[in-house]
């Protein structure tokens, strides 16, 4: 299994959100290519990066950081946030991220996530952020009525090969992954799942891995010092 180390960006910070409210955000690092470059250090070769700005707003408004943090370090790297055309799409992999992650487009606009499918292929990711078993949009701040089946379903029949899978009530909580969850859909799916939120402890990452998921993403877990990143990437390996 892969580790992500997770950047979110806010203002050219970065930053963390308590179950995706952006009322509740601390300020981790005013520097994230130092965060990045943290990472590489520690072993990474994977990076997770979210501009919460582009996630409310659709642009860019982070680019020249990510840029930054991209020349900081030699990681592979996916970002989300705010992607919704395929403009910003090749923006991105222009700059050279890795991946983009689709999030809202996804859902709202399946001829824009077509077009990005049949054009990027794999470099093309889809965010599933659920709420109550429902996919969430718009920085979380909507619930459609489409549930996380019915849009993986989906996803897989038009060639999507990975999705980030977040549990919003888990998200900065510190309360544990849904393994439930994500044994689900490996069991119900053929593509590469992430779990996001709630990675917040090494026997998370064992289980997580013990499972054969593709990747996790460690986000405030790291930033508090609950798990070690190196200690996380070995234990992924095995």
């Amino acid at each position: 299994m892969y580790i992500f180390p997770a950047i979110d960006l806010f203002e050219g910070k970065a930053v963390r959100l308590y179950k995706g409210d952006y009322d509740k955000m601390t300020v981790y690092h005013n520097d994230p290519t130092c965060v990045a470059r943290d990472f590489a250090v520690a072993g990474a070769s994977y990076l997770h990066l979210v501009d919460l700005e582009g996630a409310k707003t659709g642009v860019t408004p982070n680019l020249d950081t990510i840029r930054a943090i991209l020349a900081s370090a030699d990681l592979f790297t996916e970002v989300g946030g705010g992607i919704r055309s395929m403009e910003t799409v090749k923006t991105y992999l222009d700059a050279g991220v890795s991946r983009v992650i689709l999030g809202t487009a996804a859902v709202t606009d399946r001829e824009f996530l077509l077009r990005a499918a049949d054009a990027y292929g794999d470099k093309i990711a889809v965010g599933a952020d659920i709420k109550d078993g429902k996919i969430a949009i718009r920085g979380w701040r909507e619930v459609a009525d489409l549930t996380v089946e019915d849009f993986c379903r989906d996803l897989q029949s038009i060639g999507i090969s990975c999705v980030i899978c977040t549990d919003i009530s888990k998200d900065g909580a510190m309360m544990g992954a849904n393994h439930d969850l994500y044994r689900d859909l490996s069991v119900r799916f053929s593509m590469n799942f992430i779990a996001s939120g709630g990675v917040s402890s090494i026997g998370d990452v064992a289980r997580l891995s013990g499972m054969g998921l593709y990747g996790a993403i460690i986000g405030k877990a790291y930033y508090t010092g609950a798990i070690d990143l190196r200690e996380a990437i070995e234990v992924a390996k095995a």
